[in-house]
This record gives structure tokens, C-alpha cells and sequence, in this order.
């Protein structure tokens, strides 16, 4: 019965794709057709997820094909059970979303198109975590990337977009080749690649050969540093709600396979949880400092999402620390948090992509330094926005709170308790001071897009003219801005929600006595969030009572003396930022440009800043400079001249045979 309701999830999805592709011209229909789909299949793999993780119970299916090296198995356990959850409830209220943003809209093609690669998105990523077989895998992980490039390139008209699928393309594509060397190293020489005939490698070199193997392949996908540079390409090209499933989604299944390579490989040495803890740190410092000094909104985003998988990251690498110490506390506490900001992270991380959205949507721009006022104008979208912008800065009584203060009690208790321990104490030294840079430079980011985008007044007529979304575009973003609200406060739940995966993974008796320490810690700490939240409703009432039958006027902002201010003396986004950046200019290397008239007094002046990645423009980019160069020089050979063609296969033969007689 599980099984059959996923197969028909899956069925669904691809079917009502093809449809929506091929069957449907009018443009409400198609738009019917494929939300109704993603909505089905959701509903429809909802159930059997949840009956696993609330049972802890596995389910499997495993069926004879003709494709080599094993069998068509899939199968249901606690880790997969918790990522379909994710992806199934982010899918759907994106697809309810989707029908409100491509609502006549001319700018992102034929809206068959979008949907049959949205629905085939949707399917492929539920096939990568139910698949049990590397070849299923891999094929489902590859047309997880080619219907997600080709969302990307929906407007693929502008040259940048086209850039940014081509660059996704190429990183999805190198991901994939060291997850082929992963599995073929895995499988050794036997013929069956199903994971359950995978064996521990033999000795701790090839273990540790095939965990790098499997940092590189997954955290392409993920957006780690510094395999991230897709990633703030990628997310502003594509449409929002698939922005959505991309960043809050998508990525996770990179964090999924690493979960679940790691789980065939063995007792972990402990320099893999320093990997990760050093990979975590700089993900998450690099991610946010560079998030700070972006102009495009859905950019910024985008390097958030690299900050928090920073954090995960964190978390999982005290997961490895604790369980190569021999130390529950610091491996449950570690790696529950990581997947519980798996959930979080998916929730308001959707929810601030559906909100630029909408501001898009309203204002017709994503440059922050163009917005303003739009709280006014568009109030429901900024309480929303609000609630995600707070949620991800880690602020208490919301969801992200939570997560972060898990893998910070496990850090500390390193710090505390194990102080003769020098690995664990440095380790969680590490930890604390990475989530503390995070965070302030997280609020310090998120104060500075709300701040310009929502409040003060408009910087552009464009942004007078903005309107609240319909309620296709509101009504997601609503309920996620509840679920927020609801992890926050039922922290329990949250923690109950990724116990079973906790147990799964661990096996150990002392797992069990920790997590539920755990949930009995956090129920003061909701009451105290839940206190918080009910004292402001409170004096929110007060207030509005107190005010009622008086007369007020609303007049305009303090203008320091000037007789007519204009939006122009306003804060920009650069200006906010820049006191951060050039104190940390050593690392993110800014360009500051001032253009001034040549007399003392000029009429117009002018400063720009530009913070450009630095990976991409050290690394990356003199790496593709030279594959190119290459790729020209190598391309001579091919002439079309079959005389030399075959000189060529003569001379290599001729070679392969002297080196057999040496």
C-alpha cells in the first residue's frame, strides 16, 4: 500500500508533466493541470512518508529490470520518510504559488513547458530519495538537474540567464561525475549496485577517499564553498516559486545523500567531522558576508542559502565528532539539529523566496536600492516577509531558533564538558564562534533588506505603483510564515519530527535517554517563546484600545530641518551595508567607485559599490579561462578528415601494444 501510493505519486507527476507539455494550449488549463498534479502527488506521497516516521518502520519494493548492475529497489526508511515530507508540502504550496506568478505572464515561455519540468522536478526528487539502487539513483539524480536547468533558462532569451544555466549545468554535471567514481568504488567488483549488497570499503584510506568523494559530488549540489558559484546565479534566473523549491528543496537532497553515503562507510575517523566543521564555517561566514553586500534581493537569498548549509554542516560534523569520540550527547545533539534546520531552513527559506516574488511581482524589481515604502502598499507580504527575515536571523519564538540552539548546546557542551578532550573543545570553540558570526552578520543583513525594501518611502516610481499579490502568491506564503511560528513554538514536535532519522542513524541505546533530554528542555524554552508572543498580542491590544476615540494624524518622517526631502536621503542598501564590508574587506575584497563633478561644488555625485565573489574570480573563472583555451587547441584535431582519423586510432594501438611488450 505505501509503495503503491508513492509509485502513483511518481505516475502522476510525470503523466500530468507530459499532459501539461503536450496537451493543453490554453494557458488556464495548463496552469490547472499542473498545480492540480503537483498537489496529487504531494498529497499522495504525504501519507506514506508519515506513516513511516511515525511508526520507525522501513518499506521496501524491489522489482526485476533490464537495466545492469542490480535491481529496480526502492524503499521507504525514517531519513528518506523525513526528506519527502520536506519536499512534498515545499512542492505543493509552490506549485499554489505558481499559479498566481505565471498568471499572463509573457516573460517565462510557454507555461506547459514550465510546468511538465516543475512536475518533473517534483518527481525526480522524491526517485533520489526513495532509490536504493546507484543506477536508479543516478538517473533520477540527473533528471533532477536537467528539469531544474531547464526552469532556470526559462527566460532564456537574456544573455545572463543563459550564463546561469550554463554554469548550474556544467556544476550539476562535475557533481555527477564524482558521484559515478563514488559508486563504482563502492561496488567494488561485485555486479550488484543496490545499497543493500554495498559493502564498508576495507581499509580507512579508500573510506576516507570515497568521503571526499562524496563531499565533492553532494555539496555541489548543496552549494558549499567552494563549489557554491551556481548557486547565486542559478536562483535569481528562475522563476520564484521554482527559486523556492530550488533553494529550499533542492539542495537539501544534497545534504541527503551525504547522510546516506555516510551511513554505508563505517565508524567515522575524526578528521570528517573537521571537514565538515571547517567546510560548515566558511560556508556559513563566507555566504552571509557575501549576502550582505548584494543589491538583487533573490541574490542575496541565494547567498543565504549557502550560509545555511553552513550551519547543517555544522551540525553534522559534531554528528561525526561525537560518534568518533564515543560521546552521544554531542552526536545526537549535532546531528538532530543539522536535520532540523533541514526542516526550518526549508520552510522560511521558501517563504523569502515567495516573498521576493511578490515584490517583484508589485514593484517590477528586485534592486533593493530601487524599493521602499512597500510595507504601505503591500502590508501582508511584509508581515509575512517579516516572519521569515526573523526566522532565519535564528530570533526566538521562531523555527530557526530552534535548530541553531541545538547545535549550539551541543558545541558548548563540548567547550564545557569535555575540556580535557582538546579536539572536542576546539571543535565546539569553533562551532560557537562560526554560529556567533553567523547570526549577527544574519541580523545585521536581514535588518538592512527590510529596512530598504519594506520600510521608509518608494525609490522609484515603480515601486509607487505596487499592489498586493492574489491569493494564489498569499496564501502559501501565509501558511508558511505559520509553520515558522508552529516549529518555533512546538519545538517538541520539531524534535520528535527527526527523532526516528536520529535513531536510525545512531543505534545507540544512550540516543534514545539524550533526545528525549532534549524534548524536555525545550518545552520551557516554547513556553518562554509562546509568553514572549502572547505579552506582545497583548500590549498590541492595549495599544489599540487605549487609542480608540482619540483623534490622530499621520504626518510625514522627521526631516531634520530640510524643507523638502526627498527618497533620495534615505539609507541605500550599499550604505547600510558598507561599514561591515570595509571592516572586513581583507576578505571579501569590495570595489568602491566615487564619481564626483570636477569644481568644488559639483550639482551631481555619485558612489558605487561592487563586492564579486571571490572564488569565482580567482579560481573558477582562470579555471574555465584554461579549459576553454584548451578545448580551441584540442579542437584543431578535429578536421573531418577520416585519413587522419584513422592515423590517429593506428598510432594509439601502436602505443597500447609497445607499452604491453615493455
Amino acid at each position: 500500500m505505501t509503495m503503491g501510493l508513492l509509485l502513483s505519486a511518481l505516475l502522476i507527476l510525470t503523466a500530468g508533466g507530459g499532459i501539461c507539455s503536450f496537451g493543453f494550449r490554453r494557458v488556464k488549463g495548463v496552469t490547472g493541470m499542473g498545480a492540480a498534479t503537483s498537489v496529487t502527488g504531494a498529497v499522495l506521497s504525504l501519507g506514506p512518508a508519515a506513516i513511516v516516521l511515525w511508526t520507525g518502520r522501513s518499506v521496501e519494493l524491489r522489482l526485476p529490470w533490464q537495466v545492469p548492475f542490480g535491481t529496480f529497489y526502492i524503499a521507504v526508511d525514517p531519513l528518506t520518510a523525513l526528506f519527502i515530507i520536506i519536499i512534498a508540502g515545499i512542492c505543493a504550496l509552490a506549485a499554489i504559488y505558481g499559479v498566481g506568478y505565471l498568471k499572463n505572464d509573457p516573460g517565462h515561455g510557454h507555461p506547459g513547458t514550465s510546468w511538465c519540468c516543475f512536475n518533473l522536478l517534483f518527481a525526480s526528487m522524491l526517485l533520489v530519495v526513495i532509490a536504493r539502487n546507484c543506477m536508479l539513483f543516478v538517473m533520477a539524480w540527473e533528471f533532477m538537474s536537467l528539469s531544474s536547468f531547464f526552469l532556470v533558462m526559462s527566460e532564456h532569451e537574456k544573455s545572463t540567464v543563459r550564463e546561469a544555466g550554463w554554469i548550474y549545468l556544467t556544476a550539476a554535471h562535475l557533481g555527477t561525475a564524482c558521484l559515478l567514481v563514488l559508486f563504482l568504488l563502492l561496488g567494488g567488483t561485485g555486479a550488484n549496485l543496490d545499497f543493500d549488497h554495498l559493502t564498508a570499503p576495507s581499509s580507512p584510506f579508500i573510506a576516507g577517499v570515497l568521503f571526499v568523494l562524496a563531499v565533492f559530488g553532494f555539496g555541489a549540489k548543496a552549494g558549499i564553498i567552494p563549489l557554491h558559484v551556481w548557486l547565486p546565479e542559478a536562483h535569481p534566473a528562475a522563476p520564484s516559486h521554482v527559486s523556492a523549491v530550488m533553494s529550499g528543496v533542492m539542495i537539501k537532497t544534497g545534504i541527503y545523500g551525504l547522510v546516506r553515503i555516510l551511513s554505508f562507510l563505517g565508524p567515522p575517523p575524526s578528521w570528517w567531522g573537521w571537514t565538515l566543521l571547517i567546510i560548515g564555517a566558511v560556508s556559513g561566514i563566507m555566504g552571509v558576508l557575501y549576502a550582505l553586500a548584494q543589491h538583487d534581493l533573490k541574490r542575496l537569498l541565494a547567498y543565504h542559502s549557502v550560509e545555511n548549509i553552513g550551519i547543517i554542516c555544522l551540525g553534522l560534523g559534531l554528528w561525526l565528532l561525537g560518534v568518533a569520540g564515543g560521546y552521544p550527547e554531542l552526536a545526537v545533539l549535532g546531528l538532530m539539529g543539522g536535520l532540523l534546520h533541514v526542516c526550518n531552513h526549508a520552510v522560511f527559506k521558501s517563504l523569502l523566496f515567495l516573498g521576493a516574488g511578490a515584490v517583484k511581482r508589485g514593484a517590477h524589481t528586485l534592486d533593493i536600492d530601487c524599493l521602499g515604502g512597500l510595507q504601505k502598499l503591500m502590508p501582508k507580504t511584509a508581515r509575512n516577509f517579516l516572519v521569515g527575515a526573523a526566522a532565519i536571523c535564528g530570533l526566538p519564538p521562531l523555527n530557526g531558533f530552534v535548530s541553531e540552539l541545538l547545535i549550539y548546546l551541543g558545541a558548548f557542551g563540548a567547550v564545557v564538558h569535555r575540556p580535557a578532550i582538546g579536539s572536542l573543545a576546539a571543535a565546539g570553540m569553533v562551532t560557537l564562534l562560526a554560529l556567533c558570526a553567523i547570526g549577527i552578520l544574519a541580523a545585521t543583513c536581514f535588518t538592512k533588506v527590510y529596512g530598504i525594501v519594506f520600510l521608509g518611502e518608494p525609490r522609484s516610481d515603480c515601486t509607487v505603483s505596487a499592489q498586493e499579490p492574489d491569493g494564489f502568491m498569499l496564501y502559501p506564503m501565509t501558511a508558511l510564515a505559520g509553520l515558522c511560528v508552529l516549529l518555533g513554538l512546538g519545538a517538541p514536535l520539531g524534535a520528535a519530527l527527526v527523532s526516528p532519522v536520529v535513531r536510525q542513524l545512531l543505534a545507540e541505546p544512550a540516543a534514545d535517554e539524550v533526545m528525549a533530554t532534549v524534548r524536555q528542555l525545550l518545552i520551557p524554552i516554547c513556553l518562554g517563546g509562546g509568553a514572549i508572543l502572547a505579552l506582545t498580542v497583548l500590549l498590541s491590544n492595549l495599544r489599540t484600545r487605549l487609542l480608540k476615540g482619540r483623534t490622530w494624524v499621520q504626518g510625514p518622517t522627521w526631516d531634520c530641518g530640510y524643507a523638502a526631502p526627498t527618497a533620495r536621503m534615505q539609507y541605500t542598501a550599499s550604505s547600510f551595508a558598507w561599514p561591515v564590508i570595509d571592516m572586513l574587506r581583507w576578505i571579501v575584497r569590495p570595489k568602491l567607485e566615487i564619481h564626483m563633478g570636477d569644481n568644488d561644488f559639483p550639482r551631481k555625485a555619485r558612489l558605487t559599490s561592487h563586492t564579486g565573489d571571490w572564488f569565482c574570480q580567482y579560481f573558477f573563472a582562470p579555471l574555465f579561462r584554461f579549459v576553454e583555451t584548451l578545448s580551441c587547441f584540442l579542437h584543431g584535431l578535429q578536421h573531418g578528415r577520416n585519413q587522419l582519423y584513422v592515423l590517429y586510432i593506428a598510432i594509439t594501438v601502436l602505443l597500447l601494444l609497445l607499452l604491453k611488450v615493455r
